[in-house]
């Protein structure tokens, strides 16, 4: 009898993708000079130098979110150590990102070679419900609450990719990594 593969629940944006790539986009349409170090909540227009009216910023968002989606960075190592895991784990992606950009996102997946057996863009940032539905035996998030909630709810560990805007405390099961090296080296001592 085959062992079930474990699944992994893992965010897209500032996980698969570099925390960073967004930036240099915002940076342009803004004529601002932010840094990743500088958002220091999940939320970009907290590190503006100037207030940006939150209505207007997500209108802009909306309206580029195709070609910002399309031209996303991957995270260093993500797309080797993904690759690695695809014939020993499911890998089921779970993103807030809407429905409208489900294309250009397999279409990404495919172009960087991210292997993949399931996407979800759900539209909102509680992913609870479907992590849950999907029975997702870890997940891999760079949103604070997020992490804390999964690894709280469904008693499940969580691998949170440290930025910035994620550096408060977190609970026991949520387990705080710098970058996909050091989330490898934790699955392999911890799944394999």
């Amino acid at each position: 009898m085959m062992n079930k593969k474990a699944r992994f629940g893992i965010d897209i944006d500032g996980t698969v993708t570099c925390p960073a790539t967004l930036i240099p986009h915002i940076n342009e349409a803004y004529n601002v000079n932010i840094t990743l170090d500088d958002v220091v909540e999940y939320d970009f227009l907290s590190a503006f130098p100037h207030p940006v009216d939150r209505t207007e910023f997500a209108n802009w968002f909306t309206t580029n979110e195709p070609r910002l989606y399309a031209a996303s960075k991957l995270a260093d190592n993500a797309q080797a150590i993904l690759n690695d895991w695809q014939n020993r784990y499911e890998l089921f992606y779970i993103s807030a990102r809407g429905e409208s950009v489900l294309d250009i996102t397999k279409h990404w997946f495919d172009e960087h070679q991210v292997p993949y057996d399931y996407i979800e863009l759900i539209g909102s940032h509680n992913k609870l419900a479907a992590a849950k539905q999907h029975a997702v035996d870890a997940f891999f998030e760079d949103k604070h609450d997020n992490a804390v909630m999964l690894a709280e709810e469904l008693d499940i560990p969580v691998i949170l990719f440290d930025t910035p805007y994620n550096r408060l405390a977190t609970p026991k099961k949520v387990i705080r990594v710098n970058n996909w090296l050091e989330a490898n080296d934790w699955i392999r001592k911890n799944f394999e």
